[in-house]
C-alpha cells in the first residue's frame, strides 16, 4: 500500500508538470503535444530521483500496458466524434473516404513490403510496424490549423481521415501482430482468411457501434440532465469498446461509429444546448489528461529503449514511412481531380504519428519476437513526426497562402464533386 501511494504522489508530480507544460504552451499559441515531447525528452534524459519510480511505472509496467488501449482509445476516440459533426464529414465524404481506407492500405502495404524487402526485418515485424505508421494523429496540427485560420474542410478532412484509418489501423495491427504467421502458412486460403477476418473486424465493430450509439443516442431523450447524459456517454464510449472486444471485433471502430451517432443524431434529438456545452467541456478535460500522459511518455520511454547500432535502420524507416504517406496521398487522391494540390501537400506534411501509434506499439506482449525493433522504430518516427513535421507545418501552411485571411465563404467554397 505505502509502494502504491508513492507512485500515486510522483504520477501526481507528473501531471502537474504536464499541465505546467501544456499551460505555458497554450500561453506562447504553440501546439501542447510537441512540448511535452519535449519536456518528456528531458525528464527521460536527466536523472529526477523523485521521478524514478513513476518513470518505471509508467514505462516498464506490464499492467500500465495493459490499460494504455483499453482505457485511452475510447477516451480519445469518444471526444473526438463529439467534436465532428457527421453532416460536415458527410460534404468531405470523398476525400476522407479515399485517405481512409485507400490511403491507409496503401500506406500500410508499402510500408510493409519496404521494410522486409530493403531493411530485412521479419514479415511479422514489418507489418506490425506498418500497420503502427498508417494510423494518423491530426492533435498537433489540428491546433495549428485553427490558430492559423486554415479552411475548416481541410481541418474536416484531416480529423475525418483519422478517425476512420485509427480504426483500419487497429485492425491492421491486431491481424500483423497475432494471426500473420498463420495465414501465410496457409497460402492463398490463409490470405483470403485474413480478408474474411479483416472484414469481420470491420462489420462486426461497425455493427456494435451502430446498435449502441442509436441506442444511447434514444435514451438521452427521457432526459435534460448534463451530469447523467455525460455519463451515458462514458457508458458508450467504453461499453462500445468493451463489447465489440468481447465478441473478437473492432473496438475502435465500434467507439468511432458509435460516437458520430451519438455526437450527431443523439445531439440533434436528445441534447439541450447546455448538455452538449457541458458534455464537450468534461471530454476536454479528461482528453487533456489522458494526452498529457501519452505525450510525455514518449519523451520518458526514451531512456528504456536501445538505439545503438540502429541509426541507418531508424533513417531508412523514417524515409519509408514519408514516402508511404506521400504516395498514399496522391494516388488515393488522384481521381479527385478538384482537389487543390496546395491542400495535398499540406494534408501529407499533416499526417503525424502520435499517442495511438504509441500506444498500440507499448501494448505489445514482452514475449513478443521484434519487440524492442518495433518500440525503436515507432518512437524514432513519432518524434521525427512531431518535432520536425509538427514545427514546419505552419511555415508550410503559410508558404500555399491557406493562412491568409479570407471571408467565411471563400474560406468554405470548395466541395469535392
Amino acid at each position: 500500500m505505502h509502494h502504491f501511494n508513492e507512485v500515486f504522489v510522483q504520477l501526481l508530480i507528473l501531471l502537474a508538470i504536464s499541465m505546467g507544460v501544456i499551460a505555458i504552451a497554450k500561453k506562447m499559441n504553440q501546439p501542447y503535444s510537441i512540448a511535452l515531447v519535449i519536456v518528456g525528452l528531458l525528464l527521460g534524459l536527466i536523472h529526477v530521483p523523485v521521478l524514478d519510480e513513476a518513470e518505471s511505472f509508467i514505462t516498464q509496467s506490464n499492467v500500465f500496458q495493459a490499460i494504455i488501449i483499453s482505457l485511452f482509445l475510447p477516451i480519445l476516440l469518444g471526444d473526438a466524434t463529439l467534436k465532428l459533426p457527421f453532416s460536415h464529414l458527410r460534404k468531405q465524404g470523398k476525400p476522407v473516404i479515399a485517405l481512409a481506407f485507400g490511403g491507409t492500405l496503401l500506406s500500410f502495404l508499402i510500408i510493409a513490403l519496404a521494410m522486409y524487402g530493403f531493411m530485412g526485418l521479419p514479415l511479422i515485424v514489418a507489418f506490425t510496424f506498418a500497420a503502427l505508421m498508417s494510423a494518423t494523429d491530426p492533435i498537433s496540427v489540428i491546433s495549428i490549423f485553427k490558430s492559423l485560420g486554415v479552411p475548416k474542410k481541410i481541418v474536416t478532412i484531416i480529423e475525418g481521415e483519422s478517425l476512420f484509418n485509427d480504426g483500419i489501423a487497429v485492425v491492421l495491427f491486431q491481424i500483423s501482430s497475432v494471426y500473420l504467421l498463420t495465414y501465410l502458412e496457409m497460402g492463398w486460403v490463409g490470405i483470403g482468411s485474413g480478408v474474411l477476418l479483416f472484414l469481420k473486424f470491420s462489420v462486426g465493430g461497425i455493427a456494435v457501434g451502430g446498435v449502441l450509439g442509436y441506442l444511447f443516442s434514444q435514451l438521452i431523450r427521457f432526459y435534460d440532465d448534463y451530469p447523467l447524459e455525460i455519463a451515458f456517454s462514458m457508458l458508450l464510449f467504453f461499453g462500445s469498446f468493451f463489447i465489440a472486444e468481447h465478441f473478437h471485433v473492432s473496438g475502435v471502430i465500434a467507439v468511432v461509429v458509435g460516437g458520430l451517432i451519438f455526437g450527431s443524431y443523439g445531439a440533434r434529438i436528445g441534447m439541450s444546448d447546455t448538455t452538449k456545452m457541458n458534455i464537450n467541456s468534461f471530454w476536454d478535460v479528461i482528453t487533456l489528461i489522458a494526452n498529457s500522459l501519452i505525450f510525455l511518455m514518449i519523451g520518458l520511454e526514451i531512456k528504456h529503449i536501445h538505439f545503438a547500432d540502429k541509426w541507418a535502420l531508424i533513417g531508412a524507416a523514417i524515409l519509408i514511412v514519408l514516402i508511404g504517406r506521400t504516395l498514399a496521398v496522391y494516388v488515393s487522391l488522384y481521381f479527385l481531380k478538384s482537389f487543390p494540390f496546395s491542400w495535398k501537400v499540406v494534408l501529407n506534411w499533416g499526417g503525424l504519428k502520435g499517442s495511438l501509434s504509441i500506444a498500440l506499439a507499448l501494448s505489445l506482449p514482452t514475449t513478443f519476437d521484434g519487440r524492442n525493433d518495433i518500440l525503436v522504430l515507432t518512437f524514432s518516427v513519432v518524434l521525427f513526426s512531431l518535432l520536425v513535421q509538427g514545427l514546419t507545418i505552419k511555415p508550410l501552411v503559410k508558404k500555399f497562402g491557406l493562412a491568409s485571411p479570407m471571408k467565411e465563404k471563400e474560406r468554405n467554397d470548395f466541395t469535392v464533386e
